[in-house]
């Protein structure tokens, strides 16, 4: 797939490092105009430094935990809090929406985040594939459950099963079965697996992803023709198309680090970030970009179906269990069942903190959908035009 990049001159960017504030007093001249914008700008260089803050947190983590469960539900907060943010500073300047250039900037950053529906979607798929995953090693740890007085050929048997099933299930993901039976289940319908999750209230309001659909082209969807602002335009919408480019680049990106670390159809990481440094938050993002797509290469991870932490601890405990498993022989020594007892244990918290983490992710996901569908169904009411999804 071709890379996605940001294409615009640089001529503008000389300023942008500076202030909104400074930017639009150089083009303001009247007294009443000048106290009116003053609120405007305020809410606009606050929002670009609480984006600022939010990804130089993110970008500080150690690279144990970059990718984790708990890294990605705080980039999905940081998301959360940024769009509430950014559907305020909308609300606040009803007004100034509607006018050309900022009606068709905004348009066009609906149009990007309908797009993103589908990613979300893709991703609650993935999710509940990790959790056919981790189905086959509760079987293990069932079969070889440490509190078992002996361990004999029978439950090794059937652990040795699961760790098979398990191994063919992570190597031919877009071939099984039990995750495309799932491909036209949308958020908010109820789950046909029997867990203890309580079923959703609300329904997708975008088609679910498609056998034939592709993360990698959804990715280069959203970031097509994604460009920052020139001067004039900053100047023409009152400094708000800065937080439409940053809200912007702020869902490609976070949809892309979803489509890093969660298994789904066609994952490619291609995209290309290409943010003008002038912008106080693109340091911290491109060095996250840029982290992510060295954790790809590395060669344990190279063909992951997905970078997330505890899929790659998945892995490793899974192999270790095949090793040992392979290698037994009856009666199993004093020594050999330690191996085995510290090996299920090992595979034991693993598979707590995927119970931990999978449900309150999901959660955020589901989140991140229905805001995306609520501030574009309000914005494209601002705008006077139909708010139903393609």
């Amino acid at each position: 797939m071709p890379a996605t990049d940001y294409q615009g001159s640089s001529a503008p960017f000389a300023s942008i490092g500076r202030s909104i504030l400074s930017i639009r007093r150089d083009h303001v001249h009247s007294m009443e105009t000048n106290h009116e914008a003053t609120s405007l700008e305020l809410e606009l260089d606050s929002f670009q430094k609480q984006v600022t803050e939010r990804f130089h947190e993110l970008s500080s983590v150690t690279g144990e935990d970059l990718l984790s469960l708990s890294w990605i539900r705080r980039l999905l907060d940081a998301f959360l809090c940024c769009q509430e943010e950014f559907r305020a500073i909308l609300f606040n300047n009803k007004t100034l929406i509607s006018k050309s250039p900022l009606d068709r900037l905004i348009a066009e950053f609906f149009e990007r985040s309908v797009k993103a529906l589908d990613v979300c979607n893709a991703i609650r798929d993935g999710i509940e594939q990790i959790r056919q995953w981790q189905k086959h090693l509760d079987i293990v740890l069932v079969a070889l459950d440490p509190h078992q007085r002996m361990l004999g050929e029978g439950q090794f048997r059937r652990a040795k099963k699961a760790l098979t099933d398990l191994a063919i299930g992570m190597l031919d993901e877009k071939d099984s079965g039990s995750v495309l039976q799932h491909r036209n289940r949308s958020f908010g319908r109820n789950n046909t697996t029997k867990d203890h999750r309580p079923p959703g209230h609300f329904r997708s309001l975008s088609w679910s992803v498609s056998r034939s659909w592709s993360a990698a082209k959804q990715l280069q969807a959203i970031g097509n023709n994604l460009a920052a602002p020139r001067g004039n335009e900053i100047t023409a919408t009152n400094g708000l198309a800065v937080p439409v480019y940053t809200m912007s680049s702020i869902l490609l990106f976070v949809m892309w680090a979803l489509v890093a670390a969660i298994p789904c159809q066609d994952r490619g990481l291609q995209t290309h970030f290409s943010i003008p440094r002038q912008f106080t938050w693109a340091a911290p993002i491109l060095s996250l970009h840029e982290r992510i797509v060295d954790e790809s290469k590395r060669r344990d991870r190279r063909n992951a179906n997905g970078l997330l932490k505890e899929i790659h601890l998945i892995e490793k405990s899974a192999r270790h269990m095949t090793e040992l498993a392979d290698s037994v022989h009856f009666p199993l020594t004093e020594e050999r069942e330690s191996e085995v007892r510290g090996g299920v244990k090992e595979l034991g918290q693993v598979c707590e903190a995927m119970k931990d983490g999978l449900d309150p992710l999901e959660r955020q996901v589901r989140e991140v959908f229905h805001r995306i569908v609520r501030s574009r169904t309000e914005g494209l009411d601002c705008l006077g035009r139909p708010n139903h999804p393609e």
